[in-house]
């Protein structure tokens, strides 16, 4: 894996074998950033990255400028090894917690301008984590969740719902949360 574009362009990202993670694969982030680029200012954004895995994601947001970033993983040597290479990188305005991401979402009182989402394909709530992320009121105003999932998973009747992309296996729903066109949920 490597660091597509910005400040660390080409950097390696190289975690150990033994992490529990499906990561992105170098092509579909790439896709994913392309479409974002055409979205937002990435200088301007404060981002949460959860379900991190190999932080390749949050590295990504931190390369291309974002003011801060949190990777948030319940596995403990996945949040070590992102520690880790953030500190390797230099990468000073990155935060790393280790947590369920659901219990994340509904202590944090912080909001974000961007929020990416990557959980197990397997886990049975995926459906859920747009429900939780507007109802605890985390994604600021004309902000931007994504969310990585399985073909199996339509996101496209749910609220703030905006468009669907497809790159290889790898499927993006984008939701954009605007609280003048507010659904109550």
């Amino acid at each position: 894996m490597r660091i597509i574009a910005g400040k660390y362009k080409s950097r390696k990202i190289n975690p150990p074998a033994n992490l529990p993670v499906r990561p992105t694969t170098d092509r579909a982030r790439e896709s994913l950033f392309n479409i974002l680029n055409n979205l937002v200012e990435f200088q301007k954004m404060v981002v949460l990255d959860l379900f991190s895995g190999t932080g390749a994601v949050s590295f990504e947001m931190i390369s291309r400028g974002c003011k801060e970033v949190t990777a948030v993983d319940q596995n403990r040597n996945c949040t070590e090894w992102i520690r880790h290479a953030a500190k390797e990188f230099q990468m000073q305005n990155m935060q790393v917690r280790q947590a369920d991401s659901f219990r994340f979402i509904k202590q944090n009182p912080k909001k974000y301008d961007l929020i990416f989402a990557d959980p197990p394909y397997n886990l049975d709530r995926i459906e859920d984590i747009s429900q939780h992320i507007f109802s605890n009121n985390i994604l600021n105003n004309n902000g931007w969740l994504v969310i990585e999932h399985p073909k199996e998973i339509d996101f496209a009747n749910q609220p703030f719902f905006h468009s669907h992309r497809k790159y290889g296996k790898v499927n993006f729903s984008f939701f954009h949360f605007n609280n003048e066109n507010e659904k109550i949920i």
